[in-house]
């Protein structure tokens, strides 16, 4: 489904807290005239929060399991009820990032590679590397820069030079698109990313901290203490301690029922629904 340039409130900034909230926000509208209805069944969980095991939740309190349609938009179930999202911050040396792929992959963990459009242009390679270990690749901007700070024409400029390496490299832009420097995207670059061909921005729900350098132990502890199913995670190549501490995240997340997927596996539909996440 195209979104219409004038419309930037239909592009989602989407981690598992805002889809849920999303969800309920359309639920809400949808009850006043049609009725809302989830793949679980039950009653309504609280719209901001972490949801309990009722509709917002499958029966073990695992992930999100709402399906709800209003005026044409809906939030799907997640592909995976016990995913997560690992996603990364595409920059660095090869040799880092490769280190952090094949750990990935001994493990049989897919991930998430957000490049930053200059680093594919210096190691053209990684774009194949990525995507031949069965991973996904996206949008991160060209010079990550602080791009909640620029103009429209700048901020678009940033998105279509790192896609246009996508396309050349890939024959693809990706499905995703993730702000610089920012959390969330503004409503500028919201617009920006729609005229770029995005139709999601990709928050987050859990920052690892990994590029502050704190260790591979404090890494391992800032994931594994507060992750839950269904939530991005935001980490970052080009940092040693995270491939460190990699195998013994996806240690934890197995002994607490959790798959390492990408991003499309945890949101497999196509989503357009109106702006919810900034809080």
């Amino acid at each position: 489904m195209s979104v219409p340039e004038d419309e930037p409130w239909r592009i989602l900034s989407l981690s598992r807290r805002d889809a849920l909230r999303a969800a309920w926000t359309a639920c809400a509208v949808a009850a006043a005239t049609e009725g809302c209805s989830s793949a679980g069944g039950g009653g309504h969980a609280a719209s901001t929060g972490r949801p309990g095991p009722s509709a917002t939740s499958t029966a073990s309190g695992t992930g999100p399991s709402v399906t709800v349609s209003a005026s044409g938009s809906a939030v799907p179930r997640a592909a995976v009820a016990n995913g997560v999202a690992l996603t990364f911050h595409g920059d660095g040396t090869p040799s880092l990032a490769t280190a952090l792929l094949s750990e990935a992959e001994r493990a049989g963990a897919r991930v998430t590679v957000l490049a930053v459009g200059r680093w594919l242009g210096t190691y053209p390679q990684m774009a194949r590397r990525v995507l031949d270990g069965g991973h996904e690749l996206g949008n991160h901007t060209e010079h990550h820069i602080n791009i909640d700070a620029l103009s429209a024409d700048a901020a678009y400029a940033e998105i279509e030079d790192c896609a246009a390496r996508l396309q050349q490299l890939t024959g693809s832009r990706g499905r995703w698109f993730r702000p610089s420097q920012a959390q969330h995207a503004t409503a500028t670059v919201r617009a920006a990313a729609v005229r770029a061909g995005y139709q999601t921005v990709l928050s987050y729900d859990l920052d690892s901290l990994d590029y502050t350098d704190p260790g591979a132990d404090a890494v391992v502890h800032n994931v594994l203490s507060a992750v839950h199913a269904g939530d991005v995670v935001s980490m970052h190549l080009g940092h040693a301690g995270t491939v460190t501490a990699l195998p013994a995240i996806l240690d934890g997340l197995r002994t607490r029922g959790l798959q390492a997927v990408t991003a499309s596996e945890l949101f497999p539909q196509p989503l357009s629904i109106p702006e919810v996440a900034h809080r």
